[in-house]
């Protein structure tokens, strides 16, 4: 060895080059991340959220014979969708106090499609005229697709963004080397290290979760990822067809025969259903061709107990009532898109269960954000003059307080807009979405207005005051306060007012912590600059 060599840099070793990656994976897309994480652990009570944001629907005491119910919505159709081509209703259940309808309509445009919907109260079979919203369903959506970009696009971005989670979880794991022993250390009030310690727990406690959670995603869009396979194996338009009947519970139309003919009695068609999986497990009936003499009914198995989301259906002639064929299996490859699927949703799951979703989906989305805070807390320490950071930092410093808690500020300004928007508002549901992503932007420009501490501190108490005092808006616009849903035993409403205030706690808690902090974000026993570099030692993922 020369005395040249002596000059050259150490090798970096596997776990430091992961550091860095997980590091750099971790944040390049955390913000989005954040947003994904935190909207989709809300739709695992998107159901729930649906039914409180339309407070003009009656509970449910019990679960109404569905045979009874699809047969009222059914003639109700058909005077509301008359000349349909397909309708298809979801039936009320355990977790929905409603019968949701859609129907294709004829437009002007012959090359486009539109559809109908509406929800009709079980009991009369009459549509109910309730608040215009897209419920819980909306939180749902963005949470893949981003709402205002083309579907398409945020789909893409979406799984970017998983791909990038995946890399930044197994990244983590080879990264840390005391994985199990930091998962027991938490060191209250250090500063960088407490953030460390809690971006350690929580990534270690769900871990298995979070790995089954990403890749499942991607397995819901891998047919958008990556179409080759299928391109390749599926080529002519049936073999298209029959791939389409493996996935979807939605039976393919035929040719309109012209001849208007009566539907077939659609409740003896659900009993039948309800004799071969149970008396409140039918999910969803849907028809084509309704009043045809070509019509066909599919009734659809519900999803609750069942650990795939491959589609189990009753096929019956639309005219006769007579059962065609029964569909309750499909292929491996099918099967094992099913169960993933079904994973990552969770609809097959008991209230225990789904509060077990929701609390460890929880813990990802504060593994997330305690990620992204714990780079700006590591790298100001780092800085020149830590009061005075570079464009750069100052850019992410922001972006963190507008991702995190403006995001919590602009979704519960969501359900603001649902009580404050007046009913009859013209695209009432579109202002409620508007209402979130105006505020959302309100946030980030005051975070850039503001001095970074400041804002932290501001909008996690904006957040907490919106959160408490939500229940109480409740209570001033409609007839569902706390009190009543509690005397009533609706314990959706009770429940929602209850985690307002549990949520608005929690947002305090931070704001009270974050205020103690000293400027620069450096606590008393933080402020030695010589302490070693974690990550890139390799202590941490």
């Amino acid at each position: 060895m020369t005395a040249a060599d002596d000059d050259l840099p150490a090798p970096r070793g596997i776990r430091q080059s992961m550091a860095s990656l997980h590091t750099w994976a971790g944040l390049l897309l955390g913000w989005i991340l954040y947003a994904m994480f935190l909207t989709g652990t809300v739709s695992y009570f998107k159901d729930e959220l649906s039914q409180w944001m339309r407070p003009e629907l009656r509970r449910l005491a019990q679960i109404p014979d569905q045979a009874v119910v699809a047969q009222r919505i059914a003639d109700e159709l058909g005077k509301v969708a008359a000349g349909t081509s397909r309708w298809s209703m979801r039936l009320p259940d355990a977790r929905n106090n409603s019968v949701a309808a859609f129907w294709l309509t004829p437009t002007r445009d012959a090359g486009q499609r539109a559809f109908g919907d509406a929800y009709f109260d079980p009991a009369t079979g009459r549509k109910v005229a309730s608040r215009d919203t897209l419920g819980g369903d909306f939180f749902y959506r963005f949470h893949f697709q981003f709402h205002y970009m083309p579907v398409v696009w945020g789909r893409w971005l979406a799984g970017a963004a998983a791909m990038f989670m995946l890399v930044a979880i197994v990244s983590g794991v080879i990264t840390h080397k005391k994985i199990f022993v930091d998962f027991f250390t938490f060191r209250w009030r250090k500063g960088q290290r407490s953030w460390l310690d809690a971006h350690n727990a929580l990534s270690v406690f769900g871990l298995p979760f979070h790995f089954m959670i990403t890749y499942t995603g991607l397995v819901t869009l891998m047919a958008l990822y990556m179409p080759w396979g299928e391109r390749v194996a599926f080529k002519t338009p049936a073999e298209r067809q029959q791939l389409a009947a493996e996935l979807s519970g939605f039976i393919q139309p035929g040719r309109p025969s012209g001849q208007k003919v009566p539907l077939a009695s659609v409740a003896d068609m659900v009993r039948q259903a309800q004799e071969r999986w149970g008396q409140d497990n039918v999910g969803r009936v849907n028809a084509v061709h309704p009043g045809d003499a070509a019509a066909r009914v599919a009734v659809t198995r519900g999803e609750v107990g069942r650990v795939s989301l491959s589609p189990q259906y009753m096929e019956f002639d639309g005219t006769t009532g007579k059962l065609l064929t029964v569909r309750e299996s499909v292929g491996a490859a099918a099967e094992t898109r099913g169960v993933l699927y079904a994973l990552h949703l969770g609809r097959f799951s008991d209230l225990e269960t789904r509060w077990l979703y929701f609390l460890v989906s929880f813990m990802g989305t504060a593994m997330v954000g305690t990620g992204l805070v714990m780079w700006t807390v590591k790298r100001r320490q780092k800085l020149p003059d830590p009061d005075h950071p570079h464009f750069g930092f100052r850019l992410v410093e922001r972006l963190n307080i507008a991702s995190i808690a403006g995001l919590s500020v602009a979704m519960t300004a969501f359900l603001w807009a649902n009580r404050l928007l007046p009913h009859a508002l013209e695209n009432r549901a579109d202002w409620e979405i508007h209402a979130f992503f105006i505020v959302w932007l309100l946030t980030l420009l005051h975070a850039l207005l503001r001095p970074a501490k400041s804002a932290w501190i501001e909008q996690l108490w904006a957040a907490s005051a919106l959160l408490f005092l939500l229940p109480v808006l409740n209570t001033l616009t409609t007839q569902r306060p706390f009190w009543h849903s509690l005397s009533e035993a609706d314990w959706v409403f009770v429940g929602m007012d209850i985690m307002c205030w549990a949520l608005a706690l929690l947002h305090a808690v931070l704001a009270i912590r974050t205020a103690r902090q000293r400027a620069g974000g450096r606590s008393r026993r933080d402020i030695d600059r010589r302490a070693p570099n974690i990550i890139a030692s390799g202590e941490v993922g």
